[in-house]
């Protein structure tokens, strides 16, 4: 009886969790209402990003290739041409002239720490903020969308992006194959694919929080916002033939050319723009405002700028500072605060948990991760802890509050608290308004022709060697974003033959051919 229960399990498709409990819905976390927030018993969603964010060992589970600098934030005391009080009491942002230390981390997201830095590939734009009441980690990317919308399929895309796990070689069948199934990732994709998927360097790349968060003033009053990093020295991006054309001489050009303009004193600026939007549903638009895969158009909800970014110090040791530097999004300060955004309230928990694995229990107490102004809890012990944060008369023989006998206290609050209001049952399920296409199609349709060829090459390249079943749901997908982004997909991949599949890449194919008929034989020493 056991073996034929062993052997129904072993010919079961059914995706179960270590348990074994069976996994009735994979694509959604459990949240008050479609829109959110999430809850903390979301158990499927905690194993399985909390293993995630174990399996590598000891880089970065993504972003293990980066590049990283020293500087500082200026505060212009405004938002557009409004105070900023008006919006938030975050204290970096009061004072025209203010200036807040930062270090910032550049990186590739899928592949390891001396991958090329040409891969087509969204690159991390993470900043960690010194402030006088603690960190603040304003953790993006290049772009300002995503691929997905709920942080339930996070290791599920990132597995299908990376190598091959039986032969690790590139193939782009397994990414095409989750995103065919997953259209809200069309819009990431025509970005990725064009020359978008490939910054020029790191100097030249605009920055973005990606995710909805909120600003909350004095009153405790709450908008939404979203962060743009734009680069004063423009915006440069590459073709593939010219990153080709890079990575035949160069792995590592962009740490280069970031180091190299910081060493002779040209040092790389940002400016820091915000887009607003009222506190609700706002159920005239034909999106979710919290929707990561969405843009939200500037024509309505215009660039504000509030400071300016400054990169003048290169790190003095890689690994002590580029390696060990450990963001998280949930590091806010007073006046900034959290949206109702899945994939927001997902990474705050998987980034943290991340770096207790990676960095250990006490990462916060190296220098590149401590903050710059008091620090003291009642957190005690665990791996390489080598101070107590206490404060000056703390007595030591209390590690708890509350207490009567000298222990730490709270602080009083800064302003009046924000209390969003719920009515909604807790439900799993994805949010009411995907319209996983529109944005895709505009976007298409503002490139450049130059930009157009190049999407549409890169995809072609890439889709001819996947299964004819992948190519077809893609240019569904394409078609229904626009007519003529279809076809012209449609078209390519019929004048490449395409459906002749192998192992990795169409270029990596060539490149092993190229290897194999190369070379000069000689005789064994």
């Amino acid at each position: 009886m056991c073996e034929l229960i062993m052997d129904q399990k072993d010919n079961n498709m059914t995706l179960t969790n270590r348990q074994g409990h069976p996994i009735t819905n994979n694509q959604n976390i459990r949240t008050v209402g479609d829109r959110g927030p999430s809850t903390l018993e979301n158990y499927h969603f905690l194993e399985k990003m909390s293993h995630f964010d174990r399996e590598r060992i000891p880089q970065r589970v993504v972003h293990a290739r980066g590049a990283g600098a020293h500087g500082y934030f200026e505060a212009y005391g405004k938002v557009g041409d409004e105070p900023v009080s008006k919006y938030t009491r975050a204290k970096l942002f009061q004072e025209a002239g203010k200036q807040t230390p930062v270090f910032v981390r550049f990186s590739t997201v899928i592949h390891g720490g001396h991958s090329p830095e040409m891969f087509r590939d969204p690159r991390g734009f993470a900043t960690k903020f010194y402030t006088e009441d603690g960190n603040w980690d304003l953790v993006g990317n290049n772009l300002k969308i995503f691929f997905i919308r709920d942080p339930l399929k996070f290791p599920d895309m990132v597995h299908s992006f990376r190598p091959d796990p039986v032969n690790n070689l590139a193939n782009p069948e397994g990414m095409f194959d989750f995103v065919a199934n997953s259209p809200e990732a069309i819009h990431m994709i025509t970005f990725v694919f064009s020359p978008w998927g490939i910054p020029a360097n790191y100097r030249q790349m605009q920055g973005s929080g990606v995710n909805t968060y909120k600003w909350v003033n004095k009153d405790g009053e709450a908008v939404l916002v979203k962060y743009h990093w734009e680069p004063k020295q423009g915006i440069k991006n590459l073709t593939q033939k010219e990153a080709d054309a890079i990575q035949a001489k160069n792995t590592s050009h962009a740490t280069q050319d970031l180091y190299e303009a910081i060493e002779r004193g040209d040092y790389p600026e940002w400016e820091l723009c915000v887009q607003i939007m009222s506190d609700d549903e706002h159920a005239e638009l034909d999106f979710d405002p919290l929707d990561d895969t969405k843009l939200w158009d500037q024509e309505k909800w215009p660039f504000l700028p509030v400071g300016k970014m400054v990169l003048n110090k290169n790190p003095e040791n890689y690994f002590a500072e580029v390696e060990q530097a450990a963001f998280g999004t949930g590091v806010l300060v007073d006046g900034l605060d959290f949206s109702d955004d899945k994939m927001l309230q997902g990474r705050t928990f998987a980034y943290s948990d991340t770096q207790r694995y990676r960095v250990g229990t006490n990462y916060l107490q190296l220098p590149i991760n401590a903050p710059k102004t008091h620090v003291a809890t009642n957190q005690r012990d665990g791996q390489m802890e080598y101070r107590v944060d206490k404060a000056p008369g703390q007595n030591p023989h209390v590690d708890y509050e509350p207490s009567s006998l000298g222990g730490l206290k709270e602080a009083p609050p800064a302003g009046k608290d924000h209390e969003p209001s719920y009515n909604a049952k807790l439900v799993r399920q994805s949010i009411e308004r995907t319209n996983d296409y529109k944005q895709a199609g505009e976007t298409y349709r503002k490139f450049e022709d130059w930009e157009r060829d190049e999407l549409i090459s890169n995809l072609v390249d890439a889709l001819k060697v996947c299964q004819p079943v992948i190519q077809e749901k893609m240019i569904e997908h394409f078609t229904k974003a626009d007519a003529d982004y279809g076809q012209r997909v449609k078209d390519g991949l019929d004048k490449a033959k395409a459906g002749m599949s192998h192992t990795g890449s169409a270029a990596f194919r060539e490149g092993a051919e190229i290897a194999e008929k190369s070379g000069h034989k000689t005789d064994g020493y």
